[in-house]
């Protein structure tokens, strides 16, 4: 009677086991694939529909959390099951790291408001690294537990054995295989060499480009920016936009370059400068007219809110609220609307925001006319801020009345963009 117990017991703690561990495979499947899109610079073109994805990619590593929490109380149990089964010991203590090193990284990014922007930096590179690691440790485990590897493996086993000698656990798997004349490897080994060669072939140069970025202090990945800048803005030499000014160490960390559409162009022949709405004149700037209004320098810190940053980026342009001053502004205003080249992105700050002595355009980056890339010839710099208030590419503004939902805040960012 005893013993039926125990049996029934174990059954139905090896369902609850095998549940969970289905659950976590499909849960793990759908991170893996919403972080890739999300992880795709090129992919933030798809607006909307990106924010719902990353909602979805939370929602799926709240789910994750919760299977952890409903496995924690199997585990003592778990452990002494598998405590002489070396491989599936070294399984659970892997899969364990990945799923409490994505879980604690991955709160801190989503609540990144709560946590310095110092923490949340180190959870996105964690995160990463973890992505990095578990995603082809996981592909890799899925395709050489597939019962057709298994099977494939014990035929060709039976096959070569002149004088079958098997063990036998309780569970039936074959422990030990005794033959005359053993084949050079496995079929299941050429299989697992197979894999581990596939993914290094294709997932290696990925993941050689994100270290090198993930490493780079700025000065690198910059450099290669201007190197292949392809605006014409005037090209060097060019001693209107040469920088007299320089403070600072130059900035420290790599940009990720998000775009949501394709990367504009620009010319300095036909690039023009636009001030209008509720103004008492509109006024535009060519290019020549726009780089001799007066300039200033400042450092300051760059915070994306998908969790990186650049610290002590040195910034030359035209602070915001002189160029406001210059400006007969109706007393309607209340808003200032920011225009990217892109025909795209906009997004506003109040006329209180743009008074903010370092809100700045800035046409400089370290000392060099600013790469297309990080949105050059013009954009807008806005520390106090998450980068999203940064607007690229800036070619207009206009004094407006009623509040204007930029782009993202339109796709579900917040209005409260303050760092």
């Amino acid at each position: 009677m005893e013993r039926k117990k125990w049996i029934w017991k174990s059954l139905a703690f090896g369902k609850k086991l095998i549940s969970l561990h289905r659950w976590n495979a499909w849960t793990i499947l759908a991170l893996t694939i919403t972080g890739i899109v999300l992880f795709t610079p090129v992919m933030r073109e798809l607006g909307v529909i990106r924010s719902v994805i990353k909602q979805a990619h939370v929602i799926f590593g709240i789910v994750s959390i919760l299977l952890l929490l409903l496995y924690l109380p199997l585990l003592k149990k778990h452990v002494k099951q598998i405590r002489r089964k070396y491989a599936q010991w070294i399984n659970l203590i892997i899969v364990l790291f990945l799923i409490i090193g994505w879980s604690v990284s991955g709160i801190i990014l989503w609540q990144y408001r709560q946590f310095p922007p110092s923490w949340v930096n180190g959870a996105l590179l964690w995160h990463d690294i973890l992505t990095w690691i578990g995603v082809p440790y996981i592909i890799y485990h899925s395709i050489t537990r597939l019962r057709w590897v298994k099977k494939q493996a014990k035929r060709t086993i039976i096959d070569k054995v002149d004088n079958l000698k098997l063990q036998e656990l309780k569970n039936k798997e074959i422990v030990e295989v005794r033959h005359q004349n053993p084949p050079p490897i496995s079929r299941r080994s050429f299989i697992k060499i197979s894999v581990v060669s596939v993914l290094l072939l294709a997932i290696g140069p990925y993941f050689y480009r994100w270290l090198k970025q993930a490493t780079d202090t700025g000065g690198e990945k910059l450099a290669e920016y201007w190197v292949n800048d392809r605006n014409n803005m005037l090209p060097p030499p060019n001693p209107q936009i040469d920088s007299q000014k320089v403070i600072g160490g130059g900035a420290k960390g790599n940009f990720r370059i998000y775009t949501v559409t394709e990367i504009p162009q620009f010319d300095s022949v036909g690039w023009t400068f636009t001030i209008g709405g509720l103004v008492g004149q509109s006024i535009q700037y060519n290019w020549n007219e726009f780089l001799k209004l007066p300039r200033v320098v400042q450092v300051s810190d760059f915070h994306c809110v998908t969790g990186w940053s650049v610290y002590q980026c040195t910034w030359e342009g035209i602070t915001l609220s002189d160029l406001l001053d210059t400006l007969s502004i109706d007393k309607r205003a209340k808003y200032v609307k920011f225009i990217s080249g892109d025909g795209v992105y906009t997004d506003t700050l109040t006329l209180e925001q743009a008074a903010m002595k370092d809100v700045m355009l800035a046409v400089l980056l370290d000392g060099k006319p600013l790469p297309q890339k990080l949105g050059g010839p013009v954009r807008l710099v806005v520390p106090k801020m998450y980068a999203y208030k940064s607007v690229k590419w800036v070619q207009s503004i206009e004094l407006i009345e009623n509040e204007h939902d930029g782009y993202w805040e339109q796709r579900g960012y917040s209005k409260d963009a303050w760092v």
